[in-house]
């Protein structure tokens, strides 16, 4: 995404793709439920996501890692922790008929999914054991 500005504000905005075909990019684009154009957003909500969540890559913290391997490693687990395990409100799915939960509450309505169950990877959630 390439923005022309005058005077400190954005006049135009031009996408370009840097990495991979153009044409793959525009059919990929136009099979998207979200968004048919190339924007920014999606990629600064997901940065924001992973910082909340992984403390190495929060700034100004004193929770850093000494070496890239401990760094890695700890940006799989929470990259796993988000796609595997936590169950996202949007992404949850309506059940047939409601099921009745174990305790003596409402009857449960809806099937919890994580993106990896809402992309088809898995179909269940996961835990950490």
């Amino acid at each position: 995404m390439i923005k022309q500005r005058r005077r400190g504000r954005v006049i135009a905005v031009r996408t370009q793709v840097v990495f991979g075909d153009p044409a793959v990019v525009t059919a990929r684009l136009a099979q998207s439920p979200v968004s048919n154009t190339i924007n920014t957003r999606f990629v600064e909500r997901d940065n924001l996501t992973q910082r909340q969540q992984n403390r190495r890559l929060t700034r100004r913290t004193n929770g850093f890692s000494k070496d890239i391997t401990w760094l890695e490693k700890q940006l799989w687990l929470s990259l796993a922790y988000y796609h595997l395990i936590l169950p996202h409100a949007r992404l949850r799915t309506p059940l047939p008929a409601p099921e009745p939960t174990l305790g003596t509450g409402s009857l449960r309505r809806w099937r919890p999914s994580t993106p990896a169950m809402a992309a088809g990877i898995t179909d269940h959630l996961w835990t950490v054991r």
